[in-house]
């Protein structure tokens, strides 16, 4: 496993990251707390332009658990056939929307656990939000942030979780807030899992890939 990176240099790093983006965000669309709960529990092995996509018109009709209630789940399959995996994903939606309307009073918990409960959100998910919307510094990793914290020296582990930690534990505080958006980010355009621009890269000259790229 790729050996974690000295403090000096994830300073530098994050400085960096910092320097040309210092308010990176999220790529799926939401207008509320519930809207993002129901975008990134869409997302799953979807792109985010496809998730807004389906999104744009079901927002505008079921912003909130009570009204996706009264949409139901063949409502909300209109809505979103065009995303894979979308009858078992509506089912979810549901469900959570229930279990918001019966256990929180409709409203979107903002805690790991207490979004961790509802139909569909696992641990990615709850962080997503808690990052996104509650302003927490939770590390949602994904295949993009698992792939640059173990090639870059970044955040090196063995699974998702491990490399969730390394974040925590080895990032400055000042970058916690936001360095789950750089780094998905610096995935998806340039640390591409085949082809990373290492030419583009920021970073190129404090991480530790040995296969860089012209």
């Amino acid at each position: 496993m790729t050996a974690q990176l000295p403090y000096p240099v994830l300073r530098e790093i994050f400085t960096r990251f910092e320097a040309a983006e210092p308010e990176p965000k999220g790529e799926l669309d939401h207008v509320n707390a519930f809207t993002l709960v129901v975008a990134v529990a869409l997302s799953a092995q979807a792109t985010d332009k496809g998730v807004n996509r389906a999104t744009e018109a079901l927002f505008k009709v079921a912003d909130t658990p009570a009204k996706m209630l009264a949409l139901g789940e063949e409502g909300l399959i209109e809505h979103i056939k065009t995303i894979g995996l979308y009858r078992n994903k509506a089912k979810n939606v549901i469900k959570l929307s229930q279990r918001l309307v019966d256990d929180f009073g409709g409203e979107v918990p903002s805690s790991r656990a207490a979004l961790e409960s509802l139909p569909g959100v696992g641990r990615k998910t709850a962080n997503v939000v808690l990052n996104m919307w509650f302003a927490y510094p939770a590390q949602a990793v994904d295949t993009h942030i698992f792939r640059i914290g173990n090639r870059t020296g970044i955040a090196p582990g063995k699974d998702v979780v491990a490399v969730e930690r390394a974040i925590e534990d080895n990032v400055p505080v000042e970058f916690a807030r936001h360095a789950h958006h750089w780094l998905i980010l610096h995935g998806r355009y340039i640390c591409k899992a085949r082809k990373p621009r290492c030419a583009d890269c920021l970073i190129a000259d404090l991480c530790h890939y040995e296969e860089k790229t012209a």
